[in-house]
Parts: C-alpha cells; sequence; structure tokens
C-alpha cells in the first residue's frame, strides 16, 4: 500500500517532534488520500552542521532519509533544527523533485523566533503548508504562479501565511496526470 512516513529528525539526546509528528500524522491522509505513520527512532542530522553558518545543510539530511524510503513510501523528515541550502539564508524544507523523500523545519515556523507572542494554531497551519509543499515536490510539482496554491514559493512566513493549504486547479491536474501515488483528491 502506498503510504507517507513521517521521521523525526534532529540530534541524539535531543527530544524529537513527536507531537508536531502526530499532528502530520492525522492531517496528511485527508490532503492525500493515503495512510500516514510515524517512524519511531530519530535521524541523525549532526553530521549535516556547518558551524560557520550555525546551521544544518538540508540537502545533506535529504540523503540520510533516501534509505528508509521505496516505491511504496514518501518519507518526510520533520526536524526543529535551522536549515539551509548554500544560495540562501535558510530554508523551511527541502524535497526530491520527483522522488521519494521530503523534509521540513519547524525552526522558522513559530511566532516565537519572531519574538511575538506563540499562536498553537498558527504554527500548525503553516507547518501542515509547509509539509503538503515539500511532499508536492516529491510528487513532479514545481513552484506555482498562483499565489493561493500550496505550491506557491515561500521565501517568509508572510508569504506563507497567505497561500492556502490546497493544490491549486493546476497542480491537482499534474498530480492527478503523473502521480505514482495518489489515488483522488
Amino acid at each position: 500500500m502506498k503510504s507517507i512516513v513521517l521521521a523525526a529528525v534532529g540530534l541524539g539526546g535531543e527530544p524529537a517532534p513527536g507531537r508536531a509528528l502526530h499532528m502530520l500524522a492525522r492531517a496528511l491522509p485527508e490532503i492525500f488520500h493515503m495512510p500516514c505513520r510515524v517512524r519511531p527512532g530519530l535521524v541523525d542530522a549532526g553530521a549535516s552542521y556547518d558551524p560557520t553558518r550555525a546551521q544544518y545543510y538540508s540537502t545533506d539530511i535529504l540523503r540520510r532519509l533516501v534509505p528508509l524510503a521505496n516505491n511504496d513510501t514518501r518519507v518526510l523528515g520533520v526536524t526543529g533544527l535551522d536549515l539551509y541550502v548554500p544560495v540562501l539564508t535558510f530554508v523551511f524544507g527541502e524535497a526530491q523533485l520527483e522522488g521519494n523523500c521530503a523534509l521540513v523545519s519547524m525552526h522558522r515556523l513559530s511566532e516565537e523566533f519572531y519574538g511575538l507572542p506563540g499562536r498553537e494554531d498558527l504554527f500548525t497551519e503553516r507547518l501542515v503548508k509547509e509539509a503538503v509543499h515539500e511532499l508536492g515536490h516529491t510528487f513532479g510539482l514545481r513552484h506555482c504562479a498562483d499565489w493561493r496554491c500550496v505550491m506557491a514559493s515561500s521565501h517568509g512566513v508572510e508569504l506563507l501565511d497567505v497561500k492556502g493549504a490546497e493544490f491549486c486547479a493546476e497542480c491537482v491536474r499534474v498530480v492527478r496526470a503523473g502521480a505514482r501515488v495518489l489515488s483522488a483528491f
């Protein structure tokens, strides 16, 4: 059976993002129409740390997720670590385009990161949008020009907040036509 596997990514000795994983395990099946489960254990990201940036290289972490995937599963790594790719200051996540692995970071999704009072509802909404966005890339979707689509590019939480949590009609069409794992929307 086709499914999504959620994997905690972090550092040995630190708590895994359990609450977020279980929230995503409830939300993602409604969107992707496939089962979703939380993988036990922690994928160690310690070797992906760049001391000059004080961040973790997301592409390297994605490579660590690959052995957890197969043709019947998509793996979504979830972390509280601050991620980067060399050409950007930070990323909310990264995915293999038409691959089986994606990664999302919770680090910059909370209001507390920006010095504001916490809002659990807003954090949850942002995390779901980012998870759906990154998983969308694994189904072959690129960034969408429709700013309301979940596949619109977001280089800041302001853009993440204004876009929707759903695929636009064109992205749904592409996913339906080319997805190997989605049954129906």
